[in-house]
């Protein structure tokens, strides 16, 4: 697979940054000023939130809507809520009772600002808040009832036991153990891959694709999800710590689950190459307007944090 062009990277680059700002200033606009008895959790949810996330599942989200032909406002809450959903999981995941991390997107994590109760409340905060953006007044007209209760059935599978927080189980208990591939990619596809394949169907659902288009973006979603932990494995082994804003080699250290660990990196380099190429592969019948994920999924192979 050729790697992105000089043209193709600024045209993402571009095209990133500025849903990116469509999100940020929804979210800025939803989130008060922290104030009143609950500042102290505001301040400590609006820390991470506002830490600068690349806010890739939104922007997923948004992508797969404009691809079945909606348009952002349709989606906004939702992508706001699934960029929700994925910072409270960062909070509880650098928990110490988790992975004890110090540092996130090279800042000191929620919990070595605020504490650890407050950090934890947060966490539950934002995901709670999550569902309160997916169902506002003001929102839930655009959209269908019947398909918003969907895509929150959807959000809500793949953040729970069924998905993330279910991958997230098993990648604690297998920490030191010597594992089989089916279970660590069970462990990738439910911790992360779920909602990152959640983010592009509910932007599919909410945007109103049919069954085929819903259906081959479920599939690209779910190929992509699963070489985006795979590349944070990669990145792991072989990234630089100034760039990803937090250090490397951890998963070595505490024993994880890996596919670095268990297959090696060359390996793993070719697993998630070809899962890349069977993502743009289930976006044929959507031509030139699924461009934008084809680069996305070529981004992932090439990000480097």
């Amino acid at each position: 697979m050729k790697s992105l062009s000089e043209e193709q990277k600024s045209h993402l680059k571009n095209y990133l940054n500025e849903k990116k700002a469509l999100v940020d200033k929804a979210l800025r606009a939803h989130f008060p000023d922290a104030g009143g008895p609950a500042a102290d959790v505001i301040k400590a949810m609006t820390y991470s939130l506002f830490a600068g996330g690349k806010r890739l599942r939104p922007i997923l989200c948004m992508t797969s809507t404009s691809v079945v032909g909606g348009v952002d406002d349709d989606v906004i809450p939702i992508a706001c809520a699934l960029e929700c959903i994925h910072t409270y999981s960062l909070i509880h995941d650098d928990l110490p009772v988790m992975d004890d991390d110090d540092l996130r997107r090279g800042k000191p994590t929620n919990h070595k600002v605020f504490g650890d109760a407050i950090a934890l409340l947060a966490g539950d905060g934002l995901l709670t808040e999550a569902f309160n953006l997916m169902t506002a007044d003001s929102f839930s007209g655009s959209i269908p009832e019947a398909v918003l209760l969907k895509v929150i059935r959807l959000i809500a599978r793949a953040s729970g036991y069924q998905g993330m927080v279910g991958g997230q189980v098993v990648d604690i208990q297998s920490e030191g153990k010597n594992l089989d591939f089916p279970m660590v990619e069970y462990i990738h596809k439910h911790k992360t891959g779920a909602l990152i394949r959640a983010s592009v169907l509910a932007g599919a659902l909410a945007g109103g694709g049919d069954t085929d288009q819903t259906d081959a973006l479920g599939r690209y979603g779910e190929k992509i999800g699963l070489a985006f932990q795979i590349s944070d494995d990669i990145l792991d082994v072989e990234g630089d710590s100034a760039i990803m804003g937090k250090g490397s080699g951890s998963d070595e250290k505490k024993k994880k689950a890996t596919y670095p660990a268990l297959i090696g990196l060359r390996r793993s380099k070719e697993i998630q190459t070809g899962l890349v190429d069977e993502a743009i592969g289930t976006l044929t019948q959507f031509g030139d307007r699924a461009e934008t994920l084809r680069l996305i999924a070529r981004y992932i192979i090439e990000r480097k944090k």
